[in-house]
Order: structure tokens, then C-alpha cells, then sequence
């Protein structure tokens, strides 16, 4: 694609050397993780969430608490549980005797960085708290209306291989995260690291702050203002429109899905060095932005067919636009 950016050189530059620095230093902590920790950072920066979705001591909560202690921002965690209320996430207004009046008081969800450590242990109920607050930036609580803030991100843990005491992640729910992503275990050269530094109990807890809240909101207007031609954004609506009609699948990307995928491909555009959204940023992100979102017939589950395989063969069927001369 011919180079059409809005934003200028020097922008692009300081975001790229931004975004390099809090993937260091969160990557000094979890060791061999460099592409998770960057789709974390794209998500903070597009204002989406990151589901990460794993087997335990993988990591899930280290790299959540590595990212958020990079940020100059406030962070909290919620340990979800069966008997977590909503109140417990949004806040609740209580009557204060001496002012003789009602007062709100903020839940942990009025963090800039809030950790959902498994989030499928919570009821339905408390899960649906969540809806409102990850889409539209503010917490309704008893007819009242309260902002968030910003920069605000929601980072959620899930282990897939325990299903007693858990609930299921609705769709709704599902579809509020711009993407899921699995850390994994570490290389042989990381796990070698890890275990020769044993003594080092919590990694996390020793990072500084590299941004502040200020730089993390400048880097998302900067990537608001990267371009993207029509033939990618044509590209996005027919690689969604396919994943609707493809056999085997129950429910495709929606539009919701679609501003997430462009929204991602632009930040990540700008971390590597470029003011437009090339077709290679798509692809690199089809994974994470698609693989939760589509939802498989039972047939095809029962046959072993995966959202992945999906995803990889929409990516060969639909044609990727090329320069134009």
C-alpha cells in the first residue's frame, strides 16, 4: 500500500520507541513473551481488553501486574468468585449520617488497569457488571452515571481445563474483549532463566514505570489518526461477511468485532514504524481479534473442526489487496 499517513514522522517514531519500551521492560519480568506482551500493550492502546486464556502458572497474572506496573496508572484486582456481588465490582452508594446525605463509593473497577483474575468463577449476575463499564466507559449505579476515566483496560484470566464452580462467558461478554490470547509456557532458554533466579519471588513487583497516563493517551489519538485505504477496510467487511457464511459456523464477526480489528490494526501499524494499516497487520491480528468471537456449530465441534482452522482458511480464500501502481 502506498504510504498515505496522517500522522507525522516524527509522531510515528516516538510512538514506536514508546511502545518498545513498555514491551521491555514488561518483558524483563516475563521472559520470552515479547508477541503477547505486545498484543496486551495494542489492546491498552486501541482502549479494548485482553482475555488471556490459559492453564495455570503459565503466567496469566504476571503478565497482567508486569503491564499495568510499566503504566504510571492505578491498577487493582478482583479475585472472582462465586459469591462476588456486582457491588463488589462497580461500587455502592451508601447513606453518610454525618452529611445527611447519600454518598457513592467507587468499586475497584474505577481503576486505569483492572485484573479480572478468573473471571468465569463469578455468577452470570456479577459478569453482567462488567457490560457497561467495558463498552461504553462508565458504571450506572442506582440511576447515576460515573465515568472511568482514561486510559482504562480490563485484563481477564480463565483456566479452560477446570469447568467446576465456573460459568461460561456469555457471548455478549466474550464479544467486549478485543482479544484472547494465551501466554504459554516459556522457551527452554526463558524457563532456564526463570529457574536460575529462583530467589526472585514476584518479577512484577520490581518494575518501574516507563509511561505515564498522558503518553498512553497520546498514543491513542496518534493511532486514531493512522490511515487505512478503503481496499483494507474492504478487506475487514469481507473477511467478516465470510466468517458469517462459512460452514460450520454458528455465529460470525460482528460489527462491534470489525471497529475492534481495524482499531487494533491501526495501533499496531504504528508500532512498527508505519502511519497506515498495511494487510499484513490484519492477518497478524485475525487470531486474537477473531478466535473468541466466532462461535462453531455443534456440528462442527462434534467433527474437530477448531475457530483457528477457520480463521487460517478465510485468510487463504479471501484475495489481499495489493499495490496499487
Amino acid at each position: 500500500m502506498p504510504d498515505l499517513a496522517t500522522v507525522r514522522h516524527d509522531d510515528v517514531r516516538w510512538y514506536a520507541d514508546t511502545f518498545e519500551r513498555v514491551v521491555r521492560n514488561v518483558g524483563s519480568a516475563v521472559l520470552g513473551k515479547r508477541q503477547i506482551v505486545r498484543l496486551g500493550l495494542t489492546c491498552l492502546v486501541s482502549g479494548g481488553h485482553l482475555l488471556l486464556e490459559d492453564l495455570p502458572g503459565t503466567g496469566k497474572t504476571m503478565l497482567a501486574r508486569s503491564l499495568a506496573n510499566s503504566l504510571d496508572c492505578s491498577f487493582a484486582r478482583i479475585q472472582f468468585t462465586p459469591d462476588l456481588l456486582p457491588s463488589d465490582v462497580t461500587g455502592v452508594t451508601v447513606y453518610d449520617q454525618s452529611q445527611g446525605e447519600f454518598s457513592f463509593h467507587p468499586g475497584p473497577i474505577f481503576h486505569s488497569v483492572v485484573l479480572a483474575d478468573e473471571i468465569n468463577r463469578a455468577s452470570p449476575k456479577t459478569q453482567s457488571a462488567l457490560l457497561e463499564v467495558m463498552e461504553e466507559g462508565h458504571v450506572t449505579v442506582d440511576g447515576h452515571t460515573h465515568e472511568v476515566g482514561r486510559p482504562f483496560m480490563v485484563i481477564a484470566t480463565q483456566n479452560p481445563i477446570e469447568q467446576a464452580g465456573t460459568y461460561q462467558l456469555p457471548e455478549a461478554q466474550l464479544d467486549r474483549f478485543l482479544m484472547r490470547s494465551s501466554v504459554g509456557h516459556p522457551d527452554a532458554e526463558s524457563t532456564e532463566a526463570l529457574l536460575a533466579q529462583s530467589s526472585v519471588r514476584d518479577r512484577a513487583a520490581g518494575l518501574a514505570p516507563v509511561v505515564d497516563a498522558a503518553d498512553v493517551l497520546r498514543m491513542s489519538q496518534l493511532a486514531d489518526q493512522v490511515h487505512v485505504d478503503p481496499a483494507i477496510i474492504r478487506y475487514v467487511r469481507v473477511l467478516a461477511e465470510a466468517s458469517r457464511e462459512f460452514t460450520g459456523v454458528r455465529l460470525g464477526l460482528s460489527t462491534r468485532g470489525c471497529l475492534a480489528w481495524v482499531r487494533a490494526s491501526k495501533a499496531w501499524a504504528l508500532s512498527e514504524g508505519r502511519g497506515h494499516v498495511v494487510p499484513e497487520d490484519v492477518a497478524t491480528l485475525a487470531h486474537p481479534v477473531l478466535g473468541h468471537r466466532l462461535l462453531m456449530a455443534s456440528s462442527a465441534t462434534f467433527g474437530g473442526t477448531t475457530s483457528a482452522e477457520v480463521i487460517d482458511d478465510l485468510l487463504v480464500q479471501v484475495p489481499v489487496p495489493r499495490d496499487r501502481a
